[in-house]
């Protein structure tokens, strides 16, 4: 699994994406009219210099070298402190295996990278399974807001992130098979690696019994941490440095 930003060559790809992962949610409330105008308004002939504003971030995500799934986010405020994650689909075909929890997570980081202070998430009060994400993955509902969406009206829920467990982590917990194992990983709790940030994973989802580091690059826990706190994978050769307070400060 591979997350990079998207280009114009990705526009296709998004446009299918959104539209199948528009009929397989939406249709509930929307009819298929509304979703194909949404699609043709939001990912038309515009779409491909949206791309390009600084200002917008657009993520996808890449499954065996096709693209299953993207992000659309952006910078708002003043001095653009505020990440707006807007959209966040997944192809109906490749919903399993954590692929949504890791593009958020992926968003998220990339948000903060770009300066964001906060990150707000947006998803349709009448989208029940897009709220439950939220809700599981470290967010609470904060507000709601009105969208239109074709010639209606729609209630939007405003998600913040949520200090779950009181310790000022990201409450953001999945539970992931490493290496045969279970594991469950924290993914507020992250380390910059060389390839991919490295994810503390626990044995248990209340997080008691920290277990091992897994690697975001290659989804592996077999790796091995020196004395002066470097961590390499040993699949993949993904590297962390050692942190400014390491063994030789102590």
């Amino acid at each position: 699994m591979q997350i990079r930003e998207a280009t114009t060559d990705d526009t296709d790809a998004i446009r299918s994406i959104a539209h199948e992962s528009l009929n397989s949610t939406y249709t509930a409330f929307l009819d298929e009219d509304t979703i194909d105008d949404a699609v043709d308004q939001w990912y038309g002939e515009s779409f491909a210099d949206e791309l390009a504003d600084d200002r917008l971030l657009s993520l996808v995500v890449e499954r065996d070298g096709a693209v299953v799934g993207f992000s659309q986010s952006e910078l708002v405020g003043q001095r653009a402190n505020t990440g707006h994650l807007l959209w966040l689909h997944i192809h109906p075909d490749h919903r399993d295996g954590g692929t949504g929890i890791r593009l958020l997570v992926r968003t998220r980081e990339a948000l903060l990278e770009e300066g964001a202070s906060a990150i707000q998430c947006f998803v349709l009060a009448d989208n029940e399974g897009g709220n439950q994400f939220y809700r599981d993955h470290g967010f609470e509902q904060a507000g709601q807001r009105e969208v239109e969406i074709g010639d209606e009206t729609f209630t939007e829920n405003v998600y913040v992130e949520s200090d779950l467990e009181g310790d000022g982590e990201w409450g953001a917990i999945d539970e992931v098979v490493a290496d045969g194992e279970t594991v469950y990983v924290s993914y507020g709790e992250a380390a910059r690696g060389s390839k991919a940030p490295f994810y503390t994973a626990y044995r248990t989802e209340d997080r008691a019994d920290r277990y091992a580091w897994f690697c975001g690059n290659c989804d592996s826990i077999d790796n091995a941490m020196d004395a002066m706190g470097r961590i390499e994978c040993n699949d993949c050769g993904n590297r962390r440095k050692a942190t400014r307070w390491d063994a030789s400060y102590m």
